[in-house]
This record gives structure tokens, sequence and C-alpha cells, in this order.
């Protein structure tokens, strides 16, 4: 009996990153520039080839399997190395416009990615080739210009820019009746690996220290944390920021307060100090300045 190629169909695999990227079959269509049923028949493709659902059906659109939502996190980073490569071959440049950032897989996902298309537009000679990691950044061992970090902002040899606020807020689906805080004491804590003390931190500052903020389930990231709460598994801790669309399309809901803000502990885009700047690190820079201050 043959041995199954590991590697999945290329146009489904597409397919299917644009239309979890997008959430949605008819804008990953138009991406795509095919109709939205063959975006549909390509992802059938690809589940069946994975032999497991990657979408279901929720109220208002499409929502990820915890599969989905795991795959897709490891397969947009890939798309964009992908593109940066073939656009770099195609212009002939393998250094000079291409830009090499590293982003934790949550915030590229959820924050930087939906707002990359208009970098590009402004700058098309400068090529993004995004990769994702939660390790810390080490530009002297890795072979990226720039990266962004959780943290302080104060590391270093690293010159940094603040992204966002780190608000913490309670996110659950929208069909948990939930009204008052006592209740988490009944409810499933949905916990990020790579957030581990964010619970304990919104627990004590809501006053219910008493609560396990310990129990519950635990995930590798909050983007799979968050598509748990999507599903209805339980209540997630959320940085607001980065949940603003599933708040706004009421795929998640914030149940209460307090809101927690943790200051100046946030996410910073860095890159090397004692280094000079190429134009195209310069230009990214100058772009996210303006995209923070709207």
């Amino acid at each position: 009996m043959a041995r199954r190629d590991p590697l999945p169909p290329l146009n489904p695999t597409r397919a299917f990153e644009a239309a979890g990227r997008l959430l949605s079959i008819s804008k990953a269509a138009d991406e795509l520039s095919v109709t939205p049923a063959a975006v549909s028949r390509q992802v059938r493709a690809l589940e069946d080839f994975l032999q497991t659902p990657l979408f279901e059906r929720v109220r208002g659109g499409l929502a990820l399997t915890s599969a989905g939502a795991r795959y897709l996190s490891d397969l947009i980073p890939l798309f964009a190395t992908l593109r940066a490569a073939t656009e770099a071959v195609r212009s002939g440049s393998q250094s000079g416009n291409v830009l090499r950032i590293r982003s934790p897989a949550t915030f590229a996902v959820r924050w930087l990615i939906p707002r990359l298309a208009g970098f590009h537009r402004l700058n098309q000679g400068i090529d993004v080739q995004l990769t994702t990691s939660s390790v810390p950044l080490n530009f002297e061992r890795e072979d990226i210009d720039a990266g962004i970090q959780l943290g302080s902002g104060d590391w270093p040899g690293m010159n940094t820019q603040r992204l966002i606020p780190n608000e913490l807020v309670p996110v659950v689906a929208p069909t948990h009746a939930l009204k008052k805080p006592k209740q988490l004491e009944r409810q499933t804590l949905l916990h990020s690996l790579a957030r581990a003390d964010d619970w304990d931190l919104w627990l004590k500052a809501a006053g219910l220290s008493r609560i396990n903020a310990q129990r519950g389930m635990r995930y590798e990231t909050s983007l799979l944390a968050y598509q748990a709460a999507i599903e209805g598994h339980g209540v997630a801790i959320a940085q607001k920021a980065l949940v603003e669309k599933d708040l706004a399309e009421r795929t998640l809901v914030i149940p209460f307060g307090p809101v927690l803000d943790r200051g100046a502990h946030t996410y910073y885009f860095a890159w090397p100090s004692g280094k000079r700047q190429t134009a195209a690190l310069r230009a990214f820079r100058e772009w996210l300045a303006t995209v923070i201050r709207d």
C-alpha cells in the first residue's frame, strides 16, 4: 500500500487559510478570485484529507474549531513567508526590500495581520516576512530585523515602541448567562500557557481571590483559549484589544468588569539598538505609529 503524502493539497490549504483568517467564505472567495462554492469545496477537501472538521457554523457566520484554530495559527506565518519569498524572487531582491518580523501567534493573527494590507498598499516595494514564536527575541542569534514581544519594554540592546493597551477582561460566548463575577465559581476557566498568571491577576483585582485561579482548561496560546470561549467551553481571560472584532460581532461578550489595565506590561515592537536601520524598517515603524494613533 502506497504511503500517504503527509503534505496537504495546496489549493485547499490556501482556501482554508484565507477563510480562517477572514472568518468568511465570501471574503475568502473575493481575495482568491473564485466563487464561494469553490472555497467551500476546497475547505471540505482539506477536512477530508485531515479527517477532522476545521469550521463550524455559529450565529453570525463561521467559527474555527479548536483543531482549525490551531492549524490556522501554524499556517498563517507559513503562507506569509511563502508570499514574501516568492515576491523577493520575482522582484529580483533577496534582502534589501524584505522585512523579517517575528511575533507571538495570537498577536499576529488577532492584531497585526488584519492591518498589514494597509502597510502593503502604502509600501508596495517592501515585502514583510512574518514568523511566529513566543520565545524571547534575540537579534544576535536570529535572522530577523524586528519583532513583537510582551513585557515591560525595557530590554537590553533593544529599542522599543509600545503598541496596544494591555487591558484584561473576562470573555464568554453570549449563550452563557453570566451577570455577576461570583458566578465564575461554577464556570470552567480557560487559560493560555503563554499568559499563565492572567486569571490570578484579574481575580485579585475583582476581589475574588478565594476563587481557585488555577482550575480549568489550558491551551498553548491565547488564540486557542479565545476560540474555546467562542465555542462555549468556558470563560477566557482576554486582552481586550485582541478580541475587538469578536466583541463587535458578539461572538464573545464581556459579562462584567473590572477592566484590569496592566500599564507598561504590554506588547512592544522591538528592534536592535546600535544598528543602522534599513529603509524598510523605518517605513514599518512609521506606519505602526500611524496605526497606533488611529
